[in-house]
């Protein structure tokens, strides 16, 4: 692991190289955890003299993500969260509720962030802990071993069974089988036991178990079709609840009569319990026919296998519906709130003027990164003071509005904020949450790679026209991250791009639109500069959605 916090002298022939100029980074918080030093070593490239003050910013940029996912990795939250007294009779209180302790804890968990929690609760309740099984990623104890993140794993006797599965956030066989062995748990537990699950996201890959006669192929068919076309995490999760038999509260219902303790690390918009993981342990809000709205939706009713239409009319075998969930407590523990607010913080520690935007950015990457075009052109404007009654700050506010509008982003206020930055101060946006990609190609990509990309051509095509010649003026980076550290089907975490970005792939001979129109992000950031703008970092054992940064200055400004 490496320490953030900053040596008083760095050698000048280190600091040409992009792993040196991070660390030169001011940061204050010693004590902050951070990604293994492997996941953050960029490529050695020649930056040139004109880019360097943009390098600069792609290197704020990777410190504000590196900071932000540091602070939800899930030892420190469950840390925070568990509290055991063993004064008199032992008792584990979470939140101000005890509970008693006598040879009667289980744990279960499911999620890309689970394998850090368990080992963190382990660590915590010691010999209280009789068994446990948890479902996580596919290589991740490989991984984790490989990076020296040793506090993410489990003891070498531990008792709580560590089954992979889910390779490339898929559902799969070794899922399935996980996922029997915690229902097989939950369904042995009395009502003196108490049952402590951990849930982060990933968990509905982690955690499948389709109601018969849905096969998982079945299901994984269905799911796959909606996501296709574009429907929304909250969609997704509805439909595969509808579908399983420990999604939507079942697992409360297997562990029933025994007490339930859910820790959430939240990787849903706004944190609703019913939709993380797809609300295991807590009763679903959503009905039959809400499942066909959404079908139908996306035009996808006739197609659906002969199985799930049959459990979708509300005749599935062997499931019995539990009213009455006083038997369980559920409590977030993380979130991207909480990472984008230390992003926050380190940003003004750096210097930057900063806004925090929202943590539900949501919606198809394109219009989301056509929002981010114009939210850097007004960013632009509102530094340079232009006029209010200045004509194009008043039609770039007016498309931001209708953007805002057609987007329904809660809580998104851009004008104060804006309108507070300090001249000739750089600027950094922070946003959060997780957009939709409709596929239309048979590319490589993921949502991150892909906002990144298409916000590099809204930027191109802006500063093309005549009245976007200012953004000339500017340095603009802007970093698109899922904290997982897996950004679809891939090995990166997302990228990050420049407004030079497509003029610079031109020159190579490359098309960023051909590459677009296929979902083609992964394949153009690994050919395009050596790979220099993609975000490697590996699993890192945490997941609250996607963290996306702007980062601004004037050129020729140190």
């Amino acid at each position: 692991m490496c320490d953030l916090t900053v040596p008083g002298h760095i050698p000048v022939s280190k600091a040409r190289h992009g792993w040196a100029m991070i660390q030169a980074v001011v940061c204050t918080r010693k004590s902050l955890p951070v990604i293994g030093r492997a996941c953050w070593q960029p490529t050695s490239h020649s930056t040139g003299g004109a880019s360097a003050h943009q390098m600069a910013l792609k290197e704020h940029g990777l410190h504000l993500f590196r900071s932000a996912v540091g602070t939800v990795l899930p030892g420190p939250m469950l840390k925070k969260a568990l509290v055991l007294e063993t004064k008199g009779h032992p008792r584990l209180v979470v939140r101000g509720q005890p509970f008693e302790l006598k040879k009667n804890l289980y744990l279960v968990g499911f999620g890309k962030a689970v394998l850090g929690m368990a080992a963190a609760a382990e660590e915590i309740l010691g010999d209280h802990l009789v068994r446990g099984v948890i479902s996580v990623p596919q290589g991740i104890q490989e991984t984790l071993r490989h990076r020296g993140m040793r506090e993410m794993l489990l003891k070498p006797q531990s008792c709580i069974q560590v089954m992979e599965g889910a390779e490339n956030n898929i559902p799969d066989r070794a899922a399935l089988e996980a996922a029997s062995a915690i229902k097989h748990l939950a369904e042995g537990l009395t009502a003196e036991d108490l049952l402590l699950v951990l849930i982060s996201g990933g968990g509905s890959a982690l955690l499948p178990a389709p109601i018969p006669p849905v096969t998982l192929e079945e299901k994984g068919m269905v799911t796959k079709h909606l996501a296709s076309k574009g429907a929304t995490i909250q969609e997704l999760n509805t439909i595969r609840k509808a579908l399983s038999l420990l999604k939507g509260g079942g697992l409360a219902q297997s562990a029933y009569p025994a007490q339930v303790l859910s820790l959430i690390l939240s990787d849903v918009i706004g944190d609703p319990l019913d939709i993380i993981a797809s609300g295991p342990t807590v009763p679903s809000s959503h009905s039959i026919q809400d499942c066909f709205q959404i079908l139908a939706k996306y035009d996808l009713l006739n197609d659906m296998p002969e199985s799930v239409r049959t459990v979708l009319s509300g005749s599935p075998v062997g499931q019995v519906t539990l009213k009455d969930f006083s038997h369980v407590r559920n409590v977030v523990i993380g979130s991207n709130r909480l990472a984008l607010e230390e992003a926050k913080h380190q940003a003004e520690n750096m210097g930057y003027f900063c806004v925090l935007l929202s943590d539900a950015v949501c919606g198809e990457v394109g219009t989301v990164a056509r929002l981010y075009s114009l939210l850097i052109q007004l960013a632009c404007l509102s530094t340079a003071r232009t006029a209010e009654n200045d004509p194009l700050k008043g039609k770039v506010e007016g498309m931001l509005s209708s953007l805002v509008a057609k987007l329904a982003i809660p809580g998104f206020h851009f004008r104060g904020p804006l309108c507070d930055s300090q001249v000739g101060k750089p600027i950094c946006l922070l946003a959060g949450g997780e957009t939709t990609v409709q596929l239309q190609g048979h590319g490589k990509g993921g949502r991150n790679q892909e906002l990144a990309l298409r916000v590099a051509l809204e930027l191109h095509r802006a500063k093309s026209t005549a009245e976007g010649q200012f953004l000339e003026k500017y340095e603009v980076v802007f970093l698109s991250g899922g904290t997982d550290g897996q950004d679809g089907p891939t090995e990166a975490a997302g990228a990050c791009c420049s407004q030079d970005l497509v003029d610079e792939a031109e020159q190579e001979g490359f098309s960023v639109e051909d590459f677009l129109n296929n979902n083609d992000s992964y394949t153009f950031f690994t050919m395009f500069q050596s790979g220099r703008h993609l975000l490697m970092t590996g699993l890192t054992g945490t997941n609250v959605m996607d963290i996306h940064a702007i980062l601004i200055r004037a050129r020729g400004r140190e």
